[in-house]
């Protein structure tokens, strides 16, 4: 338990949780101890299958034994037109796996799982929980707050970047995604982040493989550092990125993302009532 009394922190290796329930004292218990007993079995099922999660997503489906492995090929499923591991919703399903063993069979008002910045939420009638948004991973500060209620679908939020814990192909300082789960919001966020992108002399790239022998994005350049851009080059990257963004969400994949790249931002979906936009500086919004 952290200092509040609140919070649960759960840690294995890069699993990194914190853990909040609200309801009756039993009930909240009774939730932690079902979280801890979930968690243990978590990162060596994972292990096991990390062979077949670092592949590809493509026909045919393959289907693995671990729970958290099937939610993250279900997740990547719908995007697999274009290059996608299942490690790129592994965050989001640890989360959903997560908070579906807390919930399992106990009656709490809401709770949420927060997996590194990738949250699954649990609302009911009359809930909500107020998430904060982080635009600059180098000054990690709210720059904004987003309320859902169990009246909205989205029980999902996840945020990537090329500063992020996972490389990048592309070049937003962040990209924050609201989906139906947290595993579908990770794999987004992703994706999406690797769309706001362009060609520019001042963006550094390293093969991922030089960085980590054991990537699953193998020889794909992945950014390492930015300098300034001009402005014909952070709308170029911020348009791909919207164009990816609005696909997502006409599909139903998604529900909402806003985008960040010094200091300019693009929304794409509808977001809900109770967001407070960025307080951007430098160029203004988009």
């Amino acid at each position: 338990m952290l200092a509040d009394g609140r919070r649960l922190h759960l840690n294995d290796g890069p699993i990194d949780l914190i853990i909040e329930a609200f309801g009756a004292g039993s009930e909240i218990s009774l939730a932690r101890r079902q979280a801890v007993e979930r968690f243990a079995d978590i990162l060596p099922a994972l292990a096991g299958e990390l062979s077949g999660l670092r592949r590809p997503v493509g026909e045919p489906r393959w289907e693995p034994a671990g729970s958290v492995a099937r939610r993250m090929v279900a997740a990547c499923w719908p995007h697999r037109a274009v290059f996608v591991t299942p490690m790129a919703a592994v965050a989001g399903a640890v989360a959903d796996e997560m908070l579906a063993a807390m919930v399992a069979g106990r009656t709490l008002e809401k709770a949420y799982v927060n997996n590194g910045g990738d949250i699954a939420l649990h609302l009911t009638p009359g809930a909500s929980l107020t998430a904060g948004l982080v635009t600059d991973y180098r000054l990690p500060t709210v720059d904004g707050t987003c309320t859902l209620d169990a009246d909205q679908p989205a029980r999902g939020i996840a945020t990537s970047g090329w500063q992020g814990r996972s490389y990048s192909l592309g070049i937003a300082d962040s990209v924050t995604v609201l989906a139906d789960t947290a595993a579908a919001a990770d794999v987004a966020a992703t994706l999406i982040a690797n769309a706001v992108n362009v060609d520019h002399r001042a963006i550094v790239r390293t093969a991922a493989r030089e960085l980590d022998p054991d990537s699953d994005l193998g020889e794909r350049p992945v950014t390492t550092a930015v300098g300034v851009l001009d402005d014909g080059a952070v709308t170029l990257a911020l348009d791909a990125g919207i164009n990816c963004a609005d696909c997502m969400v006409r599909g139903g994949h998604i529900r909402a993302a806003v985008m960040v790249l010094q200091g300019r931002a693009r929304v794409a979906g509808g977001l809900p009532a109770g967001l407070i936009a960025p307080p951007l500086s430098g160029r203004g919004a988009a």
